[in-house]
């Protein structure tokens, strides 16, 4: 059985091993597909793993070998999903494997925000606390997280496992989600979505992205924030309206951004967000500790077994 990985090297750039997968069959490895190469790759494999790479309507109706698509991610919206559907291919995901590791990415920022470690360890490194006439200097304001509330827009895994990252931290927790999630979480309370950005000092974005939502983070939306509020988005790129966000964050009026995803992945030179004051952008690394990484791969593989023995799991695409 012939196994084709499309662009493995974001899962695997060296420190873990594709054995587990090399055993379930005759597997080629690529780092990267390009569009024009993936018809040729890919031709005569009954398995078909991508992460990024886009396998759409023409790319299926030209391969009749395929009978599985694996995605190495949550999303799944690289995959022409009801095309696969019509031509008999099973597609599968790979679903909370990485809740840990972006609640730890929402705080790294959150932290970024609060201490500016890296802002303060340089000034010491360039010798101003050694020519400093008193003990201690702030370059930035030191905020401490007891007692601020945190509003955490989407309340799935990611979002439940922020509050209760939150919680230790002795913040208050507020969220909006769309359906109801009362209890989910103790001492969280649920509110809709304009009291949510009113209260709260700290709002961060994961909910899933849908039609209806794309952009919602807006010039409407953030007139309710506070001046001293600060968002983190480590859902999708495309919740956030990045114009509108920039000239909030130019104008002052909220004190900064944090986001470890964009709309376009790599940015446009043009994006606003690269020149907006007091934005600080990660290269969408939230899911790509090491222990994530392994836990995908894990299940990743188990999807396959899963598939050859008749029990599938993880399907996106059932009828």
């Amino acid at each position: 059985m012939k196994i084709v990985v499309l662009d493995g090297f974001t899962l695997n750039p060296g420190d873990l091993s594709w054995e587990s997968l090399k055993s379930l069959g005759d597997v080629s490895v690529y780092e990267r597909t390009s569009a024009d190469k993936i018809i040729e790759r890919s031709a005569g494999a009954e398995i078909v793993i991508t992460n990024k790479v886009v396998i759409d309507q023409k790319i299926i109706s030209q391969l009749p070998a395929i009978k599985y698509i694996g995605v190495l991610a949550t999303g799944f919206n690289v995959v022409d999903i009801e095309a696969a559907k019509e031509a008999g291919i099973m597609v599968t995901n790979i679903p909370a494997y990485s809740t840990d590791s972006v609640a730890q990415m929402v705080f790294a920022h959150i932290l970024n925000f609060t201490q500016r470690v890296d802002m303060h360890s340089n000034s010491v490194k360039s010798g101003r606390w050694a020519n400093c006439i008193d003990f201690t200097y702030q370059l930035t304001p030191q905020i401490e997280l007891s007692g601020k509330t945190i509003g955490i827009i989407g309340f799935g895994k990611i979002g439940q496992a922020v509050a209760r990252v939150a919680l230790a931290f002795s913040m208050k927790v507020v969220f909006y989600n769309r359906s109801r999630k009362d209890g989910a979480v103790e001492n969280t309370t649920q509110v809709d979505l304009q009291s949510l950005v009113k209260v709260s000092d700290f709002i961060s974005v994961n909910c899933p992205l849908t039609a209806e939502n794309e952009g919602f983070v807006n010039e409407q939306l953030l007139q309710f924030a506070k001046p001293s509020a600060f968002i983190i988005n480590t859902g999708r790129g495309p919740l956030l309206n990045d114009k509108d966000i920039a000239n909030a964050l130019n104008a002052g009026q909220i004190a900064g951004l944090g986001v470890d995803v964009l709309a376009t992945e790599p940015p446009l030179e043009n994006n606003p967000l690269l020149s907006a004051k007091n934005c600080f952008i990660t290269p969408h690394i939230a899911w790509a500790t090491l222990e994530a990484r392994q836990r995908l791969m894990k299940i990743a593989v188990q999807n396959i077994k899963a598939y050859l023995d008749a029990k599938p799991e993880n399907v996106v695409n059932a009828s």
